[in-house]
């Protein structure tokens, strides 16, 4: 088993665990190895570190949010020449976020301003820079062969940037919980950008957490993905169980759907490690 998706301490919200103890918990259960994921700091030391005191395979990455510089080529440089593996477009700083009033950074103080970020076609026209920066990006992923998430942009913005993936041979490109609140993609739009070679992620999260979304709605969304479907725990809130249990939550929801038991413990084991690692 390996989870692409998983939060820990510190972090400016609360956690069920330090980076070491859910790198105990994951050893425990089984698991191969996780992908670490923070939205305001890249992971990529602490996931070394992990992987070097736990003997697991600990991956980190960054997610292009403002506390990292947003849209920055040299925060992607950086990252993926630190051994990073996985760049997440913005996540906590997305447009979508703020319009759906989900957690972000700014929560924290009043003082902060509620500036948020896109990628074309969302991005404004005149911001040239931008979009120059953006495309470099693209291309420091698809050199350093390293894993695209969508983050929580909209649908129509992970469509676009398949499209520029697609032409910059970018060949890991995972849609970031594509059924969450953010950016709620429907499980049609999911099939075709499936059948493009899009990975498609579901969590346990959204089973815990997402407003009225049920197992039923995620197996339609596993269905959708057909092989390319990766199931991950997105856990580490104290409301949640341990990441690996949350993970083996979702499977067995998933399975009381009637979805075959080997199929989604493949999407919970060997597509995402191969996504990341392979």
């Amino acid at each position: 088993m390996f989870d692409v998706h998983v939060h820990a301490a510190p972090d400016v919200l609360d956690r069920i665990g330090f980076d070491d103890e859910i790198g105990a918990s994951y050893a425990a259960a089984g698991y191969s190895g996780f992908v670490l994921k923070a939205h305001h700091e890249s992971t990529v030391g602490r996931a070394s570190a992990v992987a070097r005191s736990s003997g697991l395979d600990v991956v980190g990455g960054v997610a292009l949010n403002r506390a990292v510089g947003g849209l920055s080529p040299a925060t992607v440089l950086s990252a993926l020449s630190s051994g990073g593996r996985v760049v997440w477009f913005p996540t906590a700083d997305a447009h979508t976020q703020e319009t759906a009033c989900l957690p972000r950074l700014d929560d924290l103080d009043p003082r902060m301003d509620r500036a948020v970020l896109s990628v074309p076609p969302v991005l404004a026209a005149e911001d040239g820079k931008t979009e120059r920066d953006i495309m470099l990006i693209l291309d420091l992923i698809a050199e350093h062969d390293a894993v695209l998430c969508t983050g929580h942009v909209s649908a129509t913005e992970c469509r676009w940037l398949l499209d520029e993936a697609e032409g910059r041979g970018i060949r890991r490109f995972l849609l970031t919980h594509p059924s969450y609140t953010v950016p709620g993609m429907h499980p049609m739009e999911i099939a075709e950008l499936a059948e493009r070679g899009a990975y498609v992620e579901i969590t346990a999260y959204q089973l815990l957490h997402q407003p009225g979304m049920t197992a039923a709605r995620l197996a339609e969304v596993a269905r959708a993905a057909g092989e390319r479907l990766v199931l991950a725990s997105d856990a580490g809130q104290p409301t949640s169980p341990e990441p690996p249990q949350a993970l083996e939550n979702l499977i067995a929801a998933l399975g009381d759907e009637g979805l075959d038991a080997g199929w989604l413990r493949g999407a919970a084991g060997e597509t995402p490690r191969r996504l990341v690692l392979a």
